[in-house]
């Protein structure tokens, strides 16, 4: 890892956000702290693509799994790793089954906490991968014509050009020209390339 992955701590304990980001600053890590989740939703809009949240489960105003589902509701993907001083098993299932990437009990062993953060900025990694996979497919989509579009999805179902020519009331030619213009336009060398666009593009289950 390296200085250009963020760590957003968010705990009201001044003393824990120091010790924490002591810690993490020495993994050349970028630490930034905030007493509060409401101060972190404040600039979390701007969070560079490899970065994770730590932040203490229970805090004045809005606590720990507040801030977990008002980021799934705004959208904001980022691997989330919660601290507790309470050993409290309901809801560490509740913050898992909603996605954080760890649960752990204060005080936390430094060792502990780096092999979560790594583990965090690896999925941080690899939902920014997927979002920009996903971003270029939409993308190339946006390109196609109506009539186009009609034919990928019906090709990508798995129908041949003579099954399609047949529902959409054209020639069989005239499916094979709209069928080259949406491999060219999409950069598709194959109808299996097609098919994984369209699913990156959220057109094709």
């Amino acid at each position: 890892m390296n200085a250009e992955a963020t760590v957003f701590v968010v705990d009201d304990d001044p003393a824990v956000r120091e010790s924490l980001t002591l810690l993490l600053e020495q993994e050349d890590l970028d630490i930034m702290a905030f007493e509060s989740a409401e101060a972190f939703l404040a600039v979390c809009a701007a969070a560079p693509s490899r970065s994770c949240i730590v932040a203490d489960i229970r805090m004045p105003g809005m606590d720990g799994i507040q801030l977990q589902e008002e980021l799934t509701r705004r959208g904001v993907a980022l691997p989330l790793i919660f601290l507790t001083g309470h050993g409290d098993i309901p809801m560490s299932v509740r913050a898992i089954k909603s996605g954080a990437i760890d649960f752990l009990t204060k005080p936390v062993t430094g060792q502990a906490l780096v092999r979560s953060v790594r583990e965090a900025l690896r999925e941080s990694e690899r939902l920014s991968e997927k979002a920009e996979k996903n971003g270029s497919a939409s993308a190339r989509m946006a390109t196609l014509t109506e009539r186009e579009r009609e034919v990928m999805e019906l090709a990508v179902s798995g129908m041949s050009n003579k099954e399609i020519a047949r529902r959409l009331g054209i020639s069989h030619r005239t499916v094979e020209i709209h069928k080259a213009r949406v491999m060219h336009k999409t950069s598709s060398a194959s109808l299996l390339d097609l098919v994984r666009i369209a699913q990156a593009a959220g057109l094709h289950d």
